[in-house]
């Protein structure tokens, strides 16, 4: 049975940093494009970021690159979200996916197909 499971979520101050996880049990990762998308309170599902499975090539969404990065650990079966200089606004709970697209970018968001229960981070002073 396929199943994701985020983790690392929290409370943090702006400025501050999280780094979430997501571990992948009854399929393996390193076949797979993954992908970050959030939902805040009141507002619409927003991809994030997501890597390719054949050359670790990346893709973000404008407000978070820089801040954000993406990574993942394929013998460990889990994709990272590493999140620096975290603002009000990333508050929301962060899942993630696979897709029935291999072409990260934008448009990957569209076709995803599986995902987890979430994690909640909460960027407040």
């Amino acid at each position: 049975q396929v199943q994701l499971v985020e983790s690392g979520g929290g409370l943090v101050q702006p400025g501050g940093s999280l780094r979430l996880s997501c571990v992948a049990s009854g399929f393996s990762l390193k076949y797979y494009v993954i992908g970050w998308f959030r939902q805040a309170p009141g507002k619409e599902r927003e991809g994030v970021s997501c890597i390719s499975s054949s050359d670790d090539s990346t893709y973000y969404i404008d407000s978070v690159k820089g801040r954000f990065t993406i990574s993942r650990d394929n013998a460990k079966n889990t994709v990272y979200l590493q999140m620096n200089s975290l603002k009000s606004e990333d508050t929301a709970v962060y899942y993630c996916a696979t897709a029935r697209s291999g072409m990260i970018g934008a448009s990957w968001f569209d076709y995803m197909d599986d995902w987890g229960k979430g994690t909640l981070v909460t960027v407040s002073s």
